[in-house]
């Protein structure tokens, strides 16, 4: 299958603008670790949210970007009736077929990354303290952690995970087992991690920490 390569505008190329003015923050977990919920809370703190996941699901919406791309690629049969990506139908077809995958990010990479740029820039130009980059495989790109200054791992067990997908997405049990091999260990995250955000108690502990994490990125500020 050809692939197709949409280009950033020049002047929107990468972040390195922004390192050194601003810090640059990565926020990463595993699927149904509480990422979302970690932004959101810092997102209220003042911080400049970019997530990559919401992003994602913008360009696969009805009228997305990367709809005529994907249907020109794999077929109608890959766009719902609503004229948005068959996520299950894509879901099982890249984990089968390598090559499916690597046609698919082909589309869909060069496209996150030239909105999340655009957000980014937006968002410092904005007075932002701090950008906050949401990248649920942030380690397994390979490219996040040369960008920026410091990586937060939102952490919970693996069973934990798995009941919270299970629950939000009423996928079962092997799918989303399947989602957790696909993804880096949850050992592997925290070996990279500058700063650990645990979420397996109530959502007032998590606000705790959330907030004792603002003010150390403030800090790094500073």
């Amino acid at each position: 299958m050809a692939t197709a390569n949409p280009k950033s505008p020049p002047e929107q190329s990468d972040l390195s603008a922004l390192k050194g003015r601003i810090p640059l923050i990565g926020l990463t977990g595993g699927i149904g670790s509480g990422k979302t919920a970690v932004s959101d809370l810092l997102a209220k703190f003042g911080a400049g949210i970019v997530d990559t996941d919401l992003i994602a699901h913008q360009i696969t919406a009805n009228n997305g970007a990367a709809i005529p791309l994907i249907k020109k690629e794999f077929g109608a049969e890959f766009i719902g009736a609503d004229g948005s990506l068959e996520r299950s139908k894509m879901r099982s077809l890249v984990f089968t077929k390598p090559e499916a995958r690597k046609t698919l990010e082909a589309i869909t990479h060069p496209l996150i990354r030239q909105e999340t740029i655009r957000q980014a820039i937006q968002l410092s130009k904005e007075g932002s303290p701090y950008l906050v980059f949401v990248v649920p495989l942030l380690i397994e790109s390979g490219s996040w952690l040369g960008i920026i200054d410091r990586l937060v791992v939102v952490d919970c067990p693996e069973e934990v995970q798995i009941e919270r997908v299970m629950q939000r997405s009423n996928l079962a049990r092997e799918e989303v087992e399947k989602i957790l091999a696909a993804q880096a260990s949850r050992q592997e995250r925290l070996n990279h991690a500058d700063m650990v955000i645990e979420n397996q108690g109530s959502f007032r502990d998590l606000e705790r920490e959330v907030q004792s994490l603002h003010q150390e990125i403030l800090r790094i500020q500073k």
